[in-house]
């Protein structure tokens, strides 16, 4: 979804931190970036970026995430990045013979609300983009996180597997708030405006010579009330349809710009 409302302010609450570990493009940091902001998260980290950092084209795919990029820290070993994080995932979509817990998104979103909105500290490794994390890497985390994607086709961008976790970790813990734009289905029809619709057409369906037999006249209106009054229209939406249905009702009374045309 294109566009963002800049008078908003963005709310810093305790998140996980994102850890990338080695990335290789400057478009994927930013894309992770871009991705973090949307679901609220704020906390990026970077081990042993290849190209360095500041880096301009993270900052160009971020797509004004700046208050990500802006605080993003760069560490030389992973385990400078961890340090003060008591609870770590990574993810993987590769077996690795360990002994630890593999769990979807969802359950991860679940441990990481829980350890965080208890005070501490928890975050989220991602590998490289060609070969993702080492063992050594993912033996120094709590729990393995994969995703259920196509095994045959398994392999994700960074950011779009930052996108789902970020994504979890928003549903799992402001599900109570609001969706970003409001409902408005319109006033309510008042039932005589529905049925005045219903009425309308009939009448004009009468002069179309629309029911063959005055004898099936009735049933067929009520399916037509029945079948109006399921729609649940608002009150403009009646409007609407009371104007179609006059100007269809008056075609006969307008030239016929073809017949004019041809000189009939």
């Amino acid at each position: 979804m294109a566009g963002t409302d800049t008078s908003k302010q963005f709310v810093f609450r305790p998140t996980p931190a994102i850890i990338l570990v080695e990335p290789q493009l400057g478009e994927n940091i930013g894309a992770a970036a871009r991705a973090m902001a949307n679901f609220g998260l704020w906390d990026l980290r970077l081990v042993n970026p290849r190209d360095g950092w500041p880096n301009e084209k993270a900052v160009a795919a971020a797509s004004k995430a700046d208050h990500v990029i802006e605080r993003v820290k760069v560490f030389a070993t992973l385990s400078e990045a961890v340090a003060d994080l008591t609870y770590v995932l990574a993810t993987t979509a590769r077996g690795r013979e360990m002994f630890k817990p593999v769990i979807g998104p969802d359950a991860a979103a679940e441990k990481l609300a829980a350890h965080i909105g208890a005070g501490r500290h928890g975050g989220v490794l991602f590998g490289r983009e060609r070969w993702g994390l080492t063992n050594e890497e993912v033996a120094i985390a709590d729990a393995i996180v994969t995703l259920p994607v196509e095994p045959a086709f398994a392999s994700l961008n960074i950011a779009q597997a930052v996108l789902v976790l970020a994504y979890e970790w928003r549903r799992v813990t402001l599900s109570g708030e609001p969706l970003p734009i409001e409902e408005d289905l319109g006033e309510a029809a008042p039932r005589d405006q529905v049925i005045g619709l219903v009425e309308q057409l009939g009448e004009a369906l009468d002069r179309a010579g629309f029911f063959k037999s005055p004898n099936k006249r009735p049933g067929m209106m009520d399916n037509m009330h029945s079948m109006f009054a399921k729609a649940s229209f608002n009150a403009q939406e009646v409007r609407t349809l009371r104007g179609v249905v006059a100007a269809l009702d008056r075609r006969h009374e307008r030239p016929n710009p073809t017949r004019r045309r041809r000189g009939e």
